[in-house]
């Protein structure tokens, strides 16, 4: 069904203060993230992650194997990525599709429960809208899974939308980090650099502002990133910080070669709970190597020192959680509404909730 159109007002780029992890930005104020509700189960986030959908396939497969009637055959479940899960959901093969639609209706009533637990905090009590993002975001699959969720929820008269966060999860991740900076800092610059720091892979990019035709960053965009996928080399931490800092340097090298005025800024998503200081306090456990939540090891700083100047001025880095930054990506899209959040389905369930600062 089309999404009727909302006629939205532009975002207002309100100033900030510049620092890590804060609670006000320069558009809105983050009411809430890394949200770790549990009860006798364990972690609610838990039961809407990327590994939650795995284990609720294997289940129904486990149920059909006692009758001999897996249409899935010898593949193991953890086998099956998210092209071939779509295929298998739109084939000709019907009982493979009905296997798959089966495990997609059971998690988005798990990813319902998950949004009703939230919204009995007072963070998320008035959230109007959440976006969707993560990895399993990008395949037809998880878009289905969010929808339903959604439909659950307005059929029990919950008035709130979930739908698929508009840019790709990942350049999301890197776009939402212009809107850590104050608009002061990009003024007369082309692009800044961004970083998204995950459990499996670290994305570093350019990401286009496009500050002269739209002030509120609704049409910047990734114009060059790469991605290192660090779990498939299990570095040191050391050696994984040494490689984002390559990365970083050859994306300024490129930006000087197609003389785009870089601002002298990074912003960087990482997992976890992050203090002003720029410190991991906790949620760092899936990073590569060595303990990134020490009170002697700060990312921003460490970065700061290894790129000290970017065009002539003295490099600042800002970071804040990775769920926090992906959502900043829908900031120009928030605007006909006052409170809204994100929730990111990935290794984890990442979640934030926001409140634009023009509503106050």
């Amino acid at each position: 069904m089309a999404r009727q159109a909302v006629k939205r007002k532009p975002a207002r780029r309100t100033e900030g203060v510049i620092g890590h992890g804060l609670e006000q930005l320069p558009s809105v104020i983050v009411s809430s993230y890394n949200l770790e509700l549990r009860d006798k189960e364990g972690f609610i986030g838990d039961r809407a992650s990327k590994s939650a959908f795995t284990d609720t396939l294997e289940e129904w497969r486990k149920r059909l194997a006692r009758l001999d009637a897996d249409p899935l055959g010898e593949v193991a479940t953890e086998d099956l990525g998210k092209k071939q899960l779509d295929q298998l959901m739109t084939g000709k093969d019907a009982e493979a599709a009905a296997l798959i639609h089966a495990a997609v209706e059971d998690f988005a009533a798990a990813l319902a429960g998950v949004i009703r637990r939230y919204r009995r905090t007072k963070a998320w009590k008035n959230v109007e809208r959440i976006a969707a993002g993560g990895g399993f975001r990008e395949s037809r699959v998880g878009e289905l899974a969010i929808a339903r969720a959604s439909a659950l929820l307005k059929s029990e008269g919950v008035e709130i939308g979930i739908h698929p966060i508009r840019n790709h999860p990942d350049e999301a991740g890197l776009i939402g980090a212009a809107h850590l900076m104050p608009a002061w800092m990009l003024a007369g610059h082309d692009a800044i650099l961004a970083v998204d720091i995950g459990g499996s892979n670290i994305r570093a990019g350019v990401v286009r502002l496009g500050i002269k035709k739209n002030p509120d960053l609704s049409k910047a965009e990734v114009w060059k990133s790469e991605l290192w996928r660090h779990a498939d080399e299990a570095p040191s931490r050391t050696a994984a910080i040494d490689k984002l800092i390559g990365m970083l340097e050859g994306l300024i090298s490129k930006t000087k070669k197609e003389e785009l005025a870089l601002a002298p800024v990074i912003g960087i998503g990482c997992p976890g709970l992050i203090r002003e200081d720029g410190a991991i306090a906790r949620g760092g456990q899936n990073l590569p190597g060595g303990n990134w939540e020490s009170e002697h090891f700060n990312l921003p700083a460490h970065i700061a020192r290894a790129i000290p100047e970017i065009g002539g001025h003295e490099t600042v880095v800002v970071m804040h959680n990775d769920a926090v930054v992906q959502g900043l990506s829908e900031v120009p899209f928030m605007q006909d509404v006052k409170e809204w959040g994100v929730v990111t389905i990935g290794t984890g369930l990442g979640n934030a909730s926001f409140r634009n600062r023009s509503a106050d």
